[in-house]
């Protein structure tokens, strides 16, 4: 496969750094042909200057994942979410007419499961200083699946991309050389699996579970609302 690895950490000595570099060398290993995107390495501005235009620099990005089967976002969680240097490339690059506002032959709307980059694998990889059962189903910081909704589902799959499981790793800033280990050995594991993991089951738009008003049926997941209720 092509994999594009799209990086969004200051500190290539990071822990997020070295878990980069053994992503890198595994995917290599096991015969893949990879790109990356180091976007503070890059100075990638992350700044919209102005709608409706295609500079190089976002050419140059749109072409690597055009070229890409599989995607590889990683990212420290900082504030409930990705660092400003990576909303700003998914806000650059992800534009209309490329990403989003693309149509089918029948004039619909094609996103939620279809769209320009359908067809494509995206994984999310994130370190947080946070425990895992803080980012459980009753941590104080809420679920982590929850928390990653807006990118997986309102980013990746919006745009058409099937969305893998993300790997997480905890306790970041804790990091023992044991938990380092047990860390490079799933993401290896992870990676070793890019072309077979299973997706993430989100709802399709156009597969007859949302009304004309977008809003899912009633008949399914019954009593339920939230975030959830869109993985069938």
């Amino acid at each position: 496969m092509n994999v594009l690895w799209l990086f969004a950490h200051p500190d290539p000595h990071s822990l997020g750094g070295a878990l980069r570099d053994e992503g890198l060398a595994t995917l290599r290993a096991l015969g893949h042909d990879v790109c990356e995107s180091d976007l503070y390495a890059m100075g990638w501005n992350p700044v919209v200057d102005e709608i409706a235009t295609t500079p190089p620099d976002v050419e140059a990005e749109q072409a690597k994942l055009t070229w890409a089967d599989a995607v590889v976002v990683q990212f420290p969680f900082w504030w409930y979410g990705t660092p400003a240097i990576l909303k700003g490339w998914f806000d650059r690059v992800f534009v209309k007419g490329y990403a989003y506002d693309v149509r089918g032959c029948d004039g619909r709307t094609l996103r939620y499961g279809e769209g320009a980059l359908a067809g494509k694998r995206a994984l999310v990889v994130v370190t947080t200083g946070s425990t895992a059962p803080a980012l459980g189903p009753r941590g104080v910081n809420g679920p982590l699946t929850d928390l990653l909704f807006g990118l997986q589902h309102g980013t990746l799959f919006y745009t058409g991309m099937s969305v893998l499981p993300p790997f997480a790793v905890y306790d970041a800033d804790r990091m023992t050389a044991c938990a380092y280990a047990c860390a490079v050995s799933g993401l290896r594991e992870r990676l070793r699996a890019l072309g077979t993991t299973t997706p993430l089951p989100f709802r399709t738009q156009n597969g007859g579970d949302y009304g004309r008003d977008l809003v899912l049926r009633p008949d399914l997941a019954p009593g339920r609302e939230g975030l959830g209720v869109h993985l069938g």
